[in-house]
């Protein structure tokens, strides 16, 4: 696909979003989709198979049955994304986890989609990404890392999520020094609750490597065990409690992406170990939107993306005449931390994404989605495709070769000629197609 048809329908798609943003009551000044990008994430899943066994997971009872997408399969959906949405889009390359994949062909499926432009990360528990394969990863283009680490695991040796800081502790350092965004999500359920200020105290320590903290409250979707979680656990309460965490009071209402029932987002200044509230100017953050919604700011470098910052600064002098008073007043309300850290920033985010139950679907919300699933069928909303998994991943999937055209079966992992030559998956027994749940000694000490 030339560039010139890529640019088109990235222009096609970012109308579309807009107009789904609109006919759902979402578009305003402050609104990203339909103005910055088409869509928020896509999630291409490369495995249904996991090494824990999560109380909350969102996979089915039949996952463990599926054999891992072939690799045309893997790229043509690659292609199918980019024909949706354009090349200007993050793609979660999840599971499952992705590590279970050959190293060699989640390798190339990283740099598959870096080659069409679009911006890989990684979606991993941890276990097996190791310093060496994310150096790998970051060689074949990877951008981001998102490590999932929490009490809804169960891994053996960490009762509280304080423990859990140690094992967090060592995802950073593996990937502390690479070009790479770090991510680290967490699902807040009855257990844990308490403890998110525990865990965001900890993401403002480190944040001169992790950028993005997400929390999700647990939904009821998937083969998960956990009880629905209390009424007292949501989007509402969570935010408080980041924000107990943060020391500071953090503007979770400013920036909109997608329906506000489904995401809340907050920046955050971390000088000194303090954390400063960024998005507390209404007014100034929508021109900001407004101005900056053609550029794109790189994660991979700080330097690179102050220097494109400036550039956007130079051309719009109207926003530095809007901001410069609310600027000075940040810098003078930091000016004893600026000093104490020898004038070094870090940038923390924080993201709240309330995902649906499996049985409480809004269409409204599936229409607004801003997090989509690549299936057989083309981007679907992440939650309709937790609430309908088997549907996606058993059927049989049409695949084209030198010999003409054959269906693959994704429980056998045979092809044949026709279709009908595959014998139904509905009377699958979940018993005998999930994994037996196992209590995982997971070695946390590989660097």
């Amino acid at each position: 696909m030339s560039g010139r048809i890529v640019a088109s329908v990235a222009r096609t798609a970012l109308d579309q979003a807009r107009q789904k943003m609109i006919e759902t009551g979402q578009w305003d000044a402050a609104q990203s989709m339909g103005r910055r990008w088409p869509i928020g994430c896509v999630a291409l899943e490369i495995t249904q198979r996991c090494n824990l066994d999560c109380g909350a997971c969102y996979l089915s009872e039949h996952s463990e049955a599926v054999r891992d997408l072939p690799l045309d399969e893997v790229y043509r959906r690659i292609d199918m994304i980019r024909d949706t949405y354009g090349s200007d889009v993050d793609v979660q390359v999840t599971g499952g986890d992705p590590t279970l994949r050959k190293q060699d062909e989640l390798v190339a499926i990283v740099r598959r989609l870096r080659e069409v432009g679009m911006r890989p990360a990684l979606f991993t528990n941890g276990i097996r990404a190791t310093r060496d394969l994310l150096v790998s990863l970051v060689e074949a283009g990877l951008v981001d890392v998102a490590f999932h680490v929490d009490l809804t695991q169960g891994r053996r040796g960490y009762q509280t999520e304080h423990d859990l800081n140690e094992l967090r502790r060592t995802y950073i350092e593996r990937a502390r020094g690479l070009p790479l965004s770090v991510f680290f999500n967490t699902t807040v359920f009855d257990g844990n609750f308490d403890q998110v200020p525990h865990v965001v105290a900890f993401f403002v320590q480190y944040s001169d490597v992790v950028r993005l903290a997400s929390f999700q409250p647990l939904a009821q979707t998937g083969r998960g065990t956990l009880r629905p979680r209390s009424p007292a656990i949501n989007t509402a309460s969570v935010t408080r409690q980041i924000e107990k965490g943060a020391g500071t009071t953090l503007s979770f209402d400013t920036a909109h992406a997608g329906h506000a029932q489904c995401n809340r987002y907050a920046m955050s200044l971390i000088v000194n170990g303090h954390a400063y509230d960024v998005l507390d100017n209404k007014g100034f953050y929508n021109l900001l939107v407004a101005r900056t919604a053609g550029y794109r700011f790189d994660r991979q470098s700080r330097k690179r993306a102050v220097a494109t910052f400036l550039r956007c600064l130079a051309a719009n002098p109207e926003v530095i005449a809007k901001g410069a008073g609310w600027f000075a007043s940040k810098l003078w309300r930091m000016k004893g931390d600026l000093v104490a850290s020898r004038g070094r920033i870090s940038k923390l985010s924080f993201f709240v994404h309330n995902f649906m139950d499996a049985c409480n679907l809004d269409p409204e919300r599936i229409k607004a989605c801003t997090f989509m699933a690549a299936t057989q069928d083309g981007p679907v909303s992440m939650c309709l495709h937790n609430a309908q998994r088997d549907r996606y991943i058993l059927r049989p999937l049409k695949q084209i070769g030198s010999d003409g055209e054959e269906w693959w079966d994704p429980v056998t992992g045979r092809s044949a000629r026709n279709v009908e030559d595959f014998s139904s998956h509905g009377s699958l027994s979940p018993a005998g197609l999930r994994r037996k749940k196992k209590a995982l000694e997971v070695d946390n000490t590989a660097d």
